[in-house]
């Protein structure tokens, strides 16, 4: 044996890595040990060797696997690595797109329990400025105000189909939203019109999402499904009473769900909301 070669050991400490990793690279065949002694078994290497760990090390750090790396190392083809880099970076913008997508979701979940907490009781009605928005909807097929929350629950159902075809993650599928159109609402027509979802942004899904202008909206807050009708009659009769214009379709908001204790019964936070306009006295 030559004196010059180091044990697996050393080797090991030298390059920061740990006596097991360096066997299974040997049995891999990512680095073979330069000499092996033939009674005890044990590993020794050459200390030019070390390049080579440094080129495992770094293919690692660009996300390679252990499999992929050896396939490189044994067609010595630097296009190889190229084509999977090329695919490791679509990935990698994947997983971006879907961490933003996610971290929108958390942002909004917290802004919705927050909102919960501090929320007047069932009935309080306030007026609102919202931000511009943007979502994602689909029409509705029935009448849920007619059918119960049945027939929501179908709705339901099918948006989350359609969000799944248009690439959406699932987390979108969570606090759902319905509209009336603005001409029913004011007859006080309650059929539904659409069910959708806010997506925090337009890229997100682009070019399915609509966008809906920052405006002030009149606001009722409740917590049950079977509450939505008399309160979105009291919300009508609020504008009427005050001279206010309404200025675009009804929307009925799940800012927040909370099925934890009662599985066979959807706990709902909800806001419904319809865009006002005020008349102002002119001098």
């Amino acid at each position: 044996m030559n004196g010059e070669l180091i044990p697996i050991g050393a080797m090991a400490q030298l390059n920061h890595i740990s006596v097991p990793t360096l066997r299974l690279y040997d049995r891999m065949g990512l680095l073979r040990p330069r000499y092996v002694d033939p009674e005890t078994g044990y590993r020794y290497y050459d200390v030019h060797q070390n390049a080579r760990l440094d080129m495992i090390a770094y293919m690692k750090e660009l996300g390679m696997s252990l499999a992929q790396i050896g396939d490189v190392l044994r067609r010595e083809d630097i296009t190889l690595i190229e084509e999977i880099l090329v695919r490791k970076n679509e990935q990698i913008h994947e997983q971006i797109r879907a961490l933003r997508a996610q971290h929108d979701a958390v942002e909004r979940a917290i802004g919705s329990i927050e909102r919960y907490r501090k929320s007047p009781a069932t009935g309080t009605i306030s007026l609102e400025y919202i931000d511009r928005r943007f979502l994602f909807g689909i029409p509705c097929e029935g009448n849920f105000y007619e059918e119960g929350i049945g027939g929501y629950e179908r709705e339901l159902a099918r948006l989350r189909g359609a969000l799944q075809e248009s690439g959406f993650e699932q987390i979108h599928t969570y606090s759902a939203g319905t509209s009336i159109r603005q001409a029913d609402f004011m007859a006080e027509r309650f059929v539904p019109d659409r069910v959708f979802v806010f997506t925090g942004s337009r890229s997100e899904a682009a070019p399915h999402t609509d966008v809906m202008d920052s405006s002030m909206y009149a606001c009722i807050y409740l917590d049950s499904f079977e509450d939505e009708l008399p309160c979105a009659h009291q919300l009508l009769s609020f504008c009427r009473e005050n001279g206010y214009d309404i200025a675009g379709d009804y929307l009925c908001e799940v800012m927040t769900e909370f099925n934890i204790f009662d599985e066979a019964h959807r706990s709902m936070f909800l806001r419904l909301q319809v865009p006002v306009s005020f008349r102002k006295n002119m001098p």
